[in-house]
This record gives C-alpha cells, sequence and structure tokens, in this order.
C-alpha cells in the first residue's frame, strides 16, 4: 500500500523541491501541497470526518510555515491528529531543535538541503509508525475521536453587545444536548463569566499560560466543573494578568481544551490581544455579535476588515449574529451581511432584556426561564451551528434574516 505524504511549507520553490523529492521515494503518494498552518489543519479535519483511514500517514511540515511557527503547527497536529506522523524539515539540525521537535510530536527531523537516502529512511519509519499506530486504534471506535471537538468563538464588535450571553447560552444549549462543554472567558482583563454564573474560582486560564504541555490532569486541576456540568476555564481576577496568556498559550489551551470535550466554546471579548486573536484563528466557528445599530454595526465593519488584514479570519469565514433584533428597525440582518461582507446567522436573537435582568442581577444566567425568547433563540442558534439540537419549542420568538452561515471545517 502506497505511503500517502502531505508537504506543507509557505515557500512555493521550497515546496515542489520536497515534493519532487518525495515523489521519487519508493511506494510515496505525495499529496497536493498546502501553503499554510490553517490549510493543513482544514485539510487534516475534513480528511478525519470521513475516516481515520482517509488521513496521510506522514505530513512533512517546512520549518518557514506560517502564520503558526512550525513547531506550535506540530504540536497541534499530534494533539488532533494521532493518527498522522510529522516530519520537519529545517536547515537547523541541532540536537536543541530536535529535542524541542521532539517534544511537540514530531516523530522526525530532516536537515535542509535535503539528502534522499535521510528523507526515504524518515518517512519510510514514521510511516511504519502511523500504520502501527491506527492498527491499535482500530481496536476500539472510542479511542480516537478524529478531528477533536468543535470550537466556537464568540466576540463583541464592541463593549456591551451580548457577546458573554451568547457564549454562556451556547454552551448551556450544548451542555443540556449531552455534549461535554468546555466554556473559556479569553476576555482577560474584563471577563464576567464568574459574575454571571455566580462562580467563586481560585485557578484561571493564566494557571496554563506558562505550562508547555497541558496534560488532561493539568487540564482537569485549572477548570472549574459548574453545577449544569459546564467545564469553566475563567479569566483571571486580576487583568493585569491577562498579559500572561500570549498567543501560543492560547493555542495551545484551546488545542488541550479540543482534545478533552465534545464542544469549546471561547468569549473572545471585544477587545483583540493575542491570544483571542489566536483562538479565533483556530476555530472551527467564528461569531461576530453586534446590534443593530450604525456605531455597532461600524465597529462589525472595522473588527471585520481588522481580522482581514491580520490574517486572523476572511470575511467570509466569520459569522455575525444579530443581538436585540427587532422587525421595526431600519438595519435588519441582510443589511447588516451586505455591509460587513460576512455570513449573517439565520437566527437573530430578540431584544427583551426584561427577561434577562432577574437572573442577570442574580449572577443566575444559567437560570433563565425556558419560556424567555431570548432563551429560546440562543438555543436556536446552537442548533443552527450543529452545537446542539434544541428543542422545536426554541425556534419561537427568534427572527430571521436573509443568509446561512459557512462554517470553517466543512
Amino acid at each position: 500500500m502506497p505511503t500517502r505524504i502531505l508537504p506543507a511549507g509557505a515557500d512555493p520553490d521550497a515546496v515542489r523541491s520536497l515534493t519532487t523529492l518525495l515523489s521519487q521515494l519508493p511506494d510515496a503518494e505525495p499529496q497536493p501541497p498546502v501553503g499554510d498552518s490553517t490549510q493543513l489543519v482544514d485539510t487534516l479535519a475534513r480528511l478525519a470526518a470521513e475516516s481515520v483511514d482517509e488521513l496521510p500517514e506522514v505530513v512533512v511540515v517546512h520549518e518557514h510555515i506560517g502564520p503558526v511557527p512550525a513547531l506550535e503547527l506540530i504540536r497541534e497536529v499530534a494533539l488532533r491528529f494521532p493518527a498522522v506522523g510529522v516530519i520537519l524539515v529545517s536547515t537547523d539540525a541541532s540536537p536543541g531543535l530536535f529535542a524541542a521537535a521532539m517534544d511537540s510530536g514530531a516523530r522526525g527531523l530532516v536537515a535542509l538541503p535535503l539528502a534522499y537516502e535521510e528523507l526515504a529512511s524518515r518517512v519510510q519509519a514514521v510511516a511504519q509508525w502511523s500504520t502501527g499506530v491506527r492498527r491499535h486504534l482500530g481496536r476500539g471506535s472510542d479511542v480516537f475521536g478524529g478531528a477533536g471537538g468543535t470550537v466556537v468563538t464568540v466576540s463583541g464588535a464592541k463593549g456591551g453587545v451580548g457577546a458573554t450571553l451568547a457564549a454562556i447560552q451556547l454552551a448551556l444549549a450544548a451542555q443540556a444536548s449531552g455534549r461535554s462543554t468546555a466554556l473559556v472567558d479569553l476576555d482577560l482583563q474584563t471577563g464576567d463569566i464568574a459574575s454571571y454564573l455566580d462562580v467563586q474560582f481560585r485557578r484561571s486560564v493564566v494557571d496554563l499560560a506558562a505550562i508547555s504541555d497541558i496534560s488532561p490532569r493539568v487540564l482537569a486541576d485549572a477548570v472549574f466543573r459548574h453545577d449544569t456540568g459546564i467545564a469553566l476555564l475563567l479569566a483571571p481576577g486580576e487583568g493585569e494578568r491577562g498579559e500572561e496568556v500570549t498567543d501560543r498559550a492560547a493555542r495551545q489551551i484551546v488545542s488541550a481544551l479540543r482534545s478533552r470535550y465534545e464542544v469549546v466554546v471561547v468569549d473572545c471579548g471585544a477587545q483583540l490581544g493575542a491570544a483571542n486573536a489566536a483562538a479565533v484563528e483556530s476555530a472551527d466557528t467564528a461569531l461576530l455579535v453586534t446590534t443593530p445599530d450604525v456605531v455597532a454595526v461600524r465597529a462589525a465593519k472595522r473588527t471585520v476588515r481588522m481580522w482581514d488584514r491580520l490574517q486572523i479570519r476572511k470575511a467570509e469565514e466569520t459569522t455575525v449574529v444579530v443581538n436585540r433584533h427587532t422587525r421595526s428597525t431600519e438595519i435588519q440582518p441582510a443589511l447588516v451581511q451586505r455591509i460587513t461582507g460576512t455570513a449573517v446567522a439565520r437566527t437573530a436573537v430578540p431584544a427583551n432584556f426584561k427577561e434577562l435582568q432577574g437572573v442577570v442581577d442574580a449572577g443566575r444566567l444559567h437560570e433563565l426561564d425556558g419560556r424567555s425568547t431570548v432563551k429560546q433563540a440562543l438555543w436556536a442558534l446552537a442548533d443552527e451551528l450543529g452545537l446542539a439540537k434544541a428543542p422545536e419549542a426554541s425556534h419561537r420568538g427568534s427572527g430571521r434574516g436573509a443568509v446561512g452561515f459557512r462554517r470553517r471545517k466543512e
């Protein structure tokens, strides 16, 4: 059986040379190369969703791939796709890089410029390892779940548009439908999830920031198990400590959660920082919450353009959620879609703060009455996003936009 090899690198000339050499290896079947980290993870996720057997045995990562650095990318691939063997090719063949690559989950390091014998030997060894892993995983369907859980980020176009409320209700809907769910507060300076859910906590996301290898036990020690069953990873009580959570730490934390939970909802707040930018970039679905007023919609447009300029997220890969919607407002979801250039969720959330005021003031948002039109709409949104199966009644009272959304992972 031929060995399927997926080359990945940002330099077209380097990838072309790599692919040419790979095609000369015995029983090798190079796949069409991918040009960046996002494309690599998305490709593997799409294949894993079909079957473990559809995944390539070997992925060869060039040192200059981006935007995620090579070692961080290797760690994510190793965590999410344990049946895939990763080889790093680099001009640096020092023992230090070799150790760092192995710690990240690589199965080998090959020096540049490439030598046929060295590449052939390493590919053969990694392919045999991958085949053995798949044979072992095949003994039980529960051992490997493919691409891991679904990550949804919820960002606000500006402060006060209801992003945290949306994130909490989406997580509650997913948990209530029987899916293990984690809710993360990456609004690191001003996060309010603990207040909304009346939680007293000691540990926060900062406790994971300096840990290079987040084991299941370490992760379990950091999360707070809420009465609803949701695993909470909260923002630090001292907002200045949020600076300790780097983009690299955020990627590792989200990847670790993805490997342990079926649904991961991340509240990113309204201010862009390195940590929540990394979360938005790696999410399967990125939601941007706005209200149907000129100031908020302009803010949504600015956010979408900024994400695009910084190569965090393309407009067409972003889904806007219209909160506090009424049929009488001049700005309707279809207009929001035209202004922002994004997809817009079919489910709009109605304006009805009176339903919320009591539970918000009491810090008991999880006790919001099931008859609430706001809750019904947000649980219907969870259904629309594929996070949960909403009750039939949940579709009542929710506005409908003209356009659907596009998921990043299809």
